[in-house]
């Protein structure tokens, strides 16, 4: 084995020459006002950073002092094909070469020391979506990163074979953080990979150091930091936790999977509704305020409804004569908020009747890893029919790394997509057949796991051919007992622009559809009323109507199950809550019961307060959604059709904010 001194960079200065002691304090003081409570978070020691502050400021690199690289050579011809499937199972990045960051310097290091806190480079920085773009285009990345991850890299020009290997490494030297301010765009989690000499840090269960990304706002430039939890001997390995912060003996065997292979085969894959317990801690974490029951408000048919709100496509289409809108919310009849309202117990107690755009516990339906919960009601431990099979990533890995391994094992398709709990608009999603990416994914943000469709029903698009295409549904929520729920007809399509195909997987335009916030793609539209037509000319084999009745049979029984439950394991029962819901959804090929081929609706997640632009400028679904009849005038050329009957007959006029049928009339309607 040989060894060799960190990377060589400029020594530490003791002080910053030209400033006095109380400049040196101020500066101190302001950088921990700054970031403190990011250092404070990442559990860096306070004595650290005073010296932090100077090695920033002066971008001092100073390991090379204090550690040194050492290359491990294995001796091949000792080696039996047993000894070399355990070493292929060590936890160390890189697939022959085995290196080892150790202490160099002869008086060794004392986690005492002020000055024992180090920064370490950033070899790469990327967003997913565009790594495999930056391999391909900027000078020299693709060769760094194939010697950092021991990857064979010949010639000059990137080859394709290169560049899939080095996305496929990539993940066993990955490190993630993301910004707490910005846009959603600007805060989706950013991946990097350190500098050849903290990629080289190897794994311990027991590290003997720390390290945490770090980003100094002066000079908008991130770092990783490193800094000892023990004084170490000249010759002392330097490690990091793979897995920190995390206990659970079966988690971190799944999170170090990357490096320590490992088969789960016998672990069950079955994953039963979660407890009470779950929904309970779900409540108390979002800080949401169950309310008190009350009986319902009824106003005079001529009421005219005073609406507040802070949702600019309903201030700028709500022009239905039985509505108006006030700055007041205190006058408010109606409360119409774009954010999650919290507080439904104060409300319930002093405003009672004062109609509410939202739903109790309506994060059941709209996040989705709740959404995959509530579904096994309906499907058992494996899920309904009309939702892919989805795992909480961070409750459910091992069941999830067990059912992958299974499949892998069969013989079966074996892409999946991450999405975050809570984001819309495709924002930090990711379509993989990687286990290695989908473990590293989980420390980003909380995400679920669901099954890619393999198989989705395509729309041939003579521009570019069969794509892939999904539909979303506006759907009334009009009360939870009894259970009232509308749809609209009317739904809107969205198309990805490229032919589909299981592959080049990070391509956007081809596995996705959401293409209306970004100026630069093409957006294709087509109106539904030509869009059924020429899907039955397409499929003539499958008329519209029963392909739409199974959509609606989907939609009734999610909503059935999430009501099934009081809250908070269910949709609370109040009855001045009112909400509109975009349901997204696509259609797979699928095997009925007689072997046939059919169409199985699958939902993909349901929205809270959908983005309607579309919607308003086609129908005014903002203004006629608001008073829809269930057997009147029209919406949209058609009807709000009903898909969940009532306990009692369904009246002439059921509006979704009710008035009452004469001016004395005081009974709910």
């Amino acid at each position: 084995m040989e060894a060799e001194r960190g990377p060589e960079r400029p020594p530490a200065e003791r002080s910053s020459p030209g400033q006095t002691p109380e400049e040196g304090a101020q500066a101190l003081a302001e950088f921990a006002a700054l970031h403190g409570p990011a250092l404070r978070a990442s559990g860096v020691p306070e004595r650290y950073w005073g010296r932090l502050l100077h090695k920033l400021e002066h971008e001092v690199f100073d390991a090379g002092e204090v550690f040194g690289i050492m290359q491990v050579e294995e001796v091949e011809e000792e080696e039996d094909e047993a000894a070399r499937e355990v070493r292929k199972q060590q936890p160390n990045p890189g697939s022959e070469l085995c290196y080892k960051v150790i202490v160099t310097r002869e008086s060794g290091l004392q986690a005492a020391d002020p000055n024992s806190i180090f920064l370490i480079d950033h070899a790469w920085t990327c967003r997913v979506e565009h790594a495999r773009q930056q391999l391909q285009q900027v000078p020299g990345l693709l060769h760094r990163m194939a010697n950092l991850m021991g990857i064979e890299f010949h010639g000059e020009l990137p080859s394709a074979e290169a560049v899939a290997l080095v996305l496929e490494e990539m993940w066993k030297f990955n490190q993630t953080y993301q910004l707490a301010h910005g846009t959603a765009e600007e805060k989706m989690p950013v991946w990097y990979i350190m500098d050849e000499f903290g990629s080289r840090i190897q794994h311990a269960d027991v590290p003997s150091f720390a390290t945490a990304p770090f980003f100094y706002v002066p000079q908008q430039v991130a770092y990783t930091l490193l800094w000892p939890l023990r004084d170490l001997d000249t010759g002392e390995e330097v490690t990091r936790d793979f897995a920190y912060g995390e206990t659970d003996p079966l988690i971190r065997k799944c999170m170090l999977l990357p490096w320590a292979p490992t088969d789960m085969l016998d672990l069950s894959s079955c994953t039963p509704e979660p407890p009470a317990e779950h929904y309970q801690a779900i409540l108390e974490e979002n800080k949401e305020k169950l309310p008190l029951d009350i009986n319902p408000v009824v106003h005079p048919h001529d009421h005219i409804f005073k609406v507040y709100t802070d949702v600019q496509q309903v201030a700028s289409s709500l022009t239905h004569p039985r509505f108006t809108l006030t700055q007041s919310e205190a006058d408010a009849d109606i409360l119409f908020n774009f954010s999650h309202f919290k507080d439904y117990r104060k409300l319930s107690q002093e405003r009672p009747g004062v109609l509410l755009n939202q739903f109790p516990c309506e994060n059941l339906l709209t996040v989705k890893d709740c959404l995959a919960s509530i579904a096994r009601r309906a499907g058992g431990p494996e899920g309904p029919p009309w939702l892919p099979r989805t795992f909480n990533l961070r409750t459910e890995l091992p069941q999830f790394v067990s059912y992958f391994q299974q499949r892998e094992r069969w013989g079966e398709d074996n892409h999946w997509i991450c999405k975050p709990w809570n984001l819309a608009r495709s924002l930090d999603t990711h379509v993989t057949k990687s286990l290695h990416s989908i473990i590293r994914h989980r420390e980003s943000t909380p995400k679920v796991v669901s099954k890619y469709i393999e198989s989705p029903v395509l729309f041939l698009r003579e521009d570019v051919g069969k794509v892939k295409f999904d539909i979303r549904y506006i759907v009334l929520l009009r009360s939870v007992r009894p259970l009232r729920l509308f749809v609209y007809d009317v739904f809107w399509l969205r198309f990805s622009n490229r032919a589909f195909a299981l592959n080049d997987l990070d391509d956007y335009e081809k596995h996705f559809t959401v293409m209306n916030y970004d100026p630069d793609v093409v957006l294709k539209q087509v109106h539904c009323e030509e869009f059924i037509p020429e899907f039955e000319k397409q499929y003539p084999e499958f008329p519209w109507t029963d392909v739409q009745a199974e959509i609606f049979r989907a939609f009734t029984e999610l909503f059935q199950v999430a009501c099934a439950k009081p809250p908070p394991l269910g949709l609370c029962d109040y009855p001045s809550s009112r909400a509109m819901y975009a349901v997204d959804l696509m259609l797979k090929w699928d095997s009925g019961p007689d072997g046939k081929r059919v169409m199985q609706p699958q939902i993909l997640e349901v929205n809270f307060n959908p983005d309607c632009e579309r919607a308003c400028r086609s129908s005014g679904v903002s203004q006629e959604a608001w008073a829809a009849p269930a057997g009147s005038s029209p919406v949209w050329r058609r009807q709000p059709r009903q898909i969940l009957q009532r306990r009692t007959p369904v009246q002439p006029q059921l509006p979704l904010f009710p008035v009452a049928r004469g001016p004395t009339q005081a009974k709910r309607p």
